[in-house]
């Protein structure tokens, strides 16, 4: 991340799947910064001031029975509203481009940083292990706010997120059931994180405070453990199938850790990863899946080491929901672990199949 998400950057740098032949043809985005005054956080904190950064693409549209044209994009751990922007052939290029499923031109698409994330509020703006400790409700309570006060959008076509934006998404459909025709969950399960899942980010949560450099937040440099803690990001999100393809020998797999994993990505912050790790405590959606009233398409791949697809999990789950598919991408030359949630060419066929069930 720049934070957490630079380990999945890195890996998707080098994700070569077909991009399209065209160049991107997607409206210039427009940044601004939403601020919620005296914002409480879950636990009774408080901040001042919240800012939410976002970016916009296209021109907000809505129909005399109040349906906007208006989708909702939310990032992962440690990504931002930008990471669906470029390099401009992946997301955007696809999606977003004349023509694409959610061709800019006829949609209005919000991309919001998350708190904790990008250029909105954080602990390393200058608060340190004194930022509110915030989880994901507080982080879905802000982007309603950003889309509902601050962008004035009471009904969205769409809510699709990946990783963390996946599970918020889940959140979404909950905590607002009329509010959205859609919900599109890419790379999540329904469930509170635990296994596996849980105990990686513990371990990267022991690597930071236990170093004897971290200094409670107040640290003058990175802390030791920050580099362990990104390298573990790394090896959840990657691809065994696609790894082995570009790394077949010792000296080819001992060439990319050093051209690529060996130092420690610029703009990591301890801080802000612990934050964003530790976010994700009180998400667990299965009590409520029954009351979501969208229609929903889940998506997860078979290679995502993070979510894997032997636990069954999403498949029991699914049948809470009244109107939901879920769709288990098959491990091929094209995915990419967890990561196969920002290539759309991989799943579009699947947003292409909402976005037809659920038009107006």
């Amino acid at each position: 991340m720049k934070h957490l998400a630079l380990a999945f950057t890195a890996l998707l740098a080098v994700f070569a799947i077909g991009a399209p032949s065209s160049a991107a043809t997607f409206p210039t985005p427009v940044e601004g910064n939403y601020t919620i005054p005296s914002f409480k956080f879950d636990d009774g904190e408080t901040l001042p001031e919240l800012r939410i950064h976002y970016y916009t693409l296209g021109t907000l549209r809505t129909d005399a029975s109040g349906h906007s044209n208006a989708v909702l994009i939310m990032h992962g751990t440690g990504g931002s509203g930008k990471q669906f922007l470029t390099p401009p052939e992946r997301f955007a290029g696809v999606l977003f481009s004349s023509g694409g499923l959610l061709d800019a031109n006829k949609y209005f698409i919000i991309l919001p940083d998350d708190i904790g994330h990008g250029q909105s509020s954080k602990p390393s703006d200058g608060l340190r292990a004194k930022f509110p400790h915030y989880d994901y409700r507080d982080m879905v309570i802000a982007e309603h706010a950003l889309v509902n006060d601050g962008l004035h959008v009471n009904h969205l076509r769409l809510v699709m997120g990946t990783s963390m934006g996946c599970m918020h998404s889940w959140m979404w459909g909950e905590a607002y059931p009329t509010m959205m025709d859609a919900l599109m969950p890419l790379a999540c399960l329904p469930i509170e994180i635990s296994g596996r899942n849980r105990v990686w980010r513990d371990m990267e949560t022991n690597l930071i405070t236990s170093s004897p450099d971290y200094n409670n937040g107040d640290y003058t440099t990175q802390p030791f453990g920050l580099k362990a803690a990104n390298d573990i990001t790394w090896f959840v999100g990657s691809a065994p199938l696609y790894d082995q393809s570009i790394m077949p020998t010792r000296d080819t797999a001992d060439a990319y850790f050093k051209s690529r994993l060996a130092e420690m990505p610029a703009g990591l912050d301890a801080n802000d990863e612990l934050y964003q790790v530790a976010s994700s405590r009180d998400y667990n959606p299965e009590a409520l899946l029954g009351t979501i009233q969208a229609t929903v398409m889940a998506v997860n791949s078979a290679d995502d080491q993070i979510n894997p697809p032997e636990l069954h999990i999403v498949e029991r789950e699914i049948g809470k929901v009244k109107h939901a598919k879920f769709v288990l991408l098959p491990i091929t030359s094209q995915t990419r672990g967890h990561g196969t949630h920002t290539l759309p060419l991989v799943w579009q066929q699947y947003l292409a199949q909402l976005l037809s069930a659920t038009a107006h």
